[in-house]
């Protein structure tokens, strides 16, 4: 099996849930080595986050411990610090995501890590960052989505803010954390051959990505608020509508082009001609009758026939899939996006983005058992055969086999 592009990429991750291990897994669907470390009997609580597989793995750990290696380590002890450290002057990024101080308390702060290995690039993940008046509140990623604005602008005006439906802070952090040490790991390689400390916080990462709304307040002295089925300020057309049949689609237009072609669609040459449509800022203006004009068409016509008339138009009218439907998708099914790996009947998003000529991989997924690699990551750094037998003796190493002899 190809090793893939990051084969050379060595990744210790203490993290835990979604965020920092979401960085390793889509570096290590390339081929970087990753190796997961769980303190012996505490076990990465995404394990038994949500609901389970019939063979009672829980699904989440199945899709974001895959491709990793086990470690059971408990490395708050002074022998587990010192095992740690011995690791750490093998790999070449540590990603961790503990509350600011944490690694501190267990005598493992970057300065004593990055002695230990110089080139050694750090990806540090917290709620609020590792400083600042917030940095010591602890944070899961709806209160990371509440700093960033983002429910604020989600949902109905006369109604409360809004989450998404997936856990969007989480995971946007971990994949601008994979992008964060790709970059860290190129300055290094290209000549400085000096390794960084990443300092990540949750709620930043969907900032970044909500990026219009200040430059909207700070230079265009406009405020956007949640809009319902449009967008909050309302710049273009669209919504969200149900069709005669029950089927509910989403419309959109992003220029002036893309916007008469809906208008000729839901109207009409007329509603397109017409002058007071001539540009988006006209359209937004008239904002409410279009969306009326809109909504009025939907729900009149079943779906083949919206979708018919927008396709003939160059307009955008797209169904809303249930989860369901998006396994079933022969679009999905076509770019094979959703796989399933050896005789596991669990199926999972495959790896993103598509490379022709180095494609990722899916070599396994989440192993059930705790520190089932741990004995053969030891031999791999050169620990002999009596250490780990006394490592695994004193508890601060466990694998499956040790605690059946146990």
């Amino acid at each position: 099996m190809n090793k893939g592009p990051l084969a050379d990429i060595r990744i210790l991750e203490l993290g835990h849930v979604i965020a920092g291990p979401l960085a390793a897994t889509l570096l290590g669907d390339f081929g970087a080595d990753i190796i997961k470390v769980e303190i012996p009997g505490t076990a990465d609580m995404v394990r038994d986050l949500g609901p389970k597989s019939a063979d009672g793995v829980g699904v989440w750990w199945k899709t974001l411990g895959r491709n990793k290696r086990l470690l059971a380590l408990d490395w708050k002890t002074p022998q587990g610090r010192e095992l740690l450290l011995e690791l750490v002057r093998d790999i070449d990024v540590l990603v961790e995501n503990f509350r600011p101080g944490v690694i501190e308390r267990a005598g493992l702060s970057p300065e004593v890590l990055m002695a230990a290995n110089p080139a050694l690039v750090v990806l540090r993940i917290s709620g609020y960052g590792q400083s600042g008046p917030f940095s010591s509140i602890p944070a899961f990623g709806r209160a990371a989505e509440a700093l960033s604005g983002l429910p604020h602008l989600t949902g109905f005006p006369d109604g409360p803010p809004m989450h998404p439906g997936f856990p969007v802070a989480d995971t946007t952090t971990g994949l601008m954390g994979a992008l964060a040490i790709m970059i860290a790991l190129h300055e290094a390689r290209a000549g400085s051959g000096r390794g960084q400390v990443i300092d990540l916080s949750v709620f930043e990462t969907l900032l970044r990505l909500m990026d219009y709304p200040v430059p909207t307040v700070t230079g265009a002295r406009r405020s956007p608020a949640r809009n319902g089925l449009r967008q909050p300020l309302d710049f273009a057309p669209g919504g969200v509508f149900q069709t005669r049949d029950g089927i509910w689609v989403t419309v959109t237009a992003g220029n002036t082009a893309t916007a008469h072609n809906m208008l000729r669609a839901v109207g009409g040459r007329e509603m397109a001609d017409d002058p007071r449509f001539s540009s988006l800022e006209g359209i937004a203006e008239h904002m409410q009758e279009v969306f009326e004009r809109m909504k009025a068409f939907v729900e009149s016509q079943d779906y083949a026939v919206v979708l018919q008339r927008f396709v003939d138009e160059g307009a955008v009218a797209a169904r809303i899939h249930t989860i369901e439907e998006i396994i079933d998708h022969p679009q999905i099914r076509h770019r094979q996006n959703i796989v399933a790996v050896g005789d596991e009947p669990t199926k999972v998003v495959g790896p993103v983005p598509r490379l022709t000529r180095t494609p990722g991989s899916i070599r396994w997924l989440g192993k059930p058992e705790v520190g089932v690699d741990s004995l053969s990551v030891l031999r791999g750094i050169g620990i002999d055969e009596q250490r780990i037998a006394d490592l695994v003796r004193s508890g601060i190493v466990s694998s499956p086999a040790s605690m059946q002899r146990g």
